[in-house]
């Protein structure tokens, strides 16, 4: 009997994208994804009460993008008899605060520098107004 291999493709979303491990900003890109971390910001949530809070998503859809994001280690997931209970994954999210960082200080740098712009020109203003 010949050696028969076979190579199953899985594809999401659209014809052509071939489904691999999504990255830590490409999970976060998507509106919804962020959207569902925001919800499990303020406590563990089930994936009921997930899909839930997204009326116009199937819950297909919903645990698509749950799958997503424990792919990408932003959540966890622990069973509690039949729920499936999800919450944030602290030590990805701190990855992403430190990378994120360095470009905090580029903008506040900037945001500084507009502020003082914008009270040198508020100034002149007001001496303009005076004379």
């Amino acid at each position: 009997m010949p050696a028969f291999s076979a190579i199953i493709r899985l594809r999401l979303y659209k014809p052509g994208v071939i489904l691999r491990r999504m990255d830590v900003f490409e999970a976060v890109a998507e509106p919804t994804r962020r959207a569902v971390l925001e919800l499990l910001a303020g406590r563990e949530r089930s994936a009921g009460e997930l899909v839930a809070a997204f009326p116009a998503l199937t819950q297909p859809a919903v645990s698509r993008h749950l799958r997503i994001l424990r792919e990408s280690q932003l959540v966890d997931v622990r069973g509690d008899g039949t729920r499936r209970l999800y919450s944030l994954r602290p030590a990805t999210l701190a990855e992403l605060d430190r990378w994120l960082d360095r470009y905090r200080r580029f903008w506040s740098a900037r945001l500084d520098e507009l502020e003082g712009h914008l009270d040198a020109k508020a100034s002149r203003e007001r001496v303009g107004e005076v004379t």
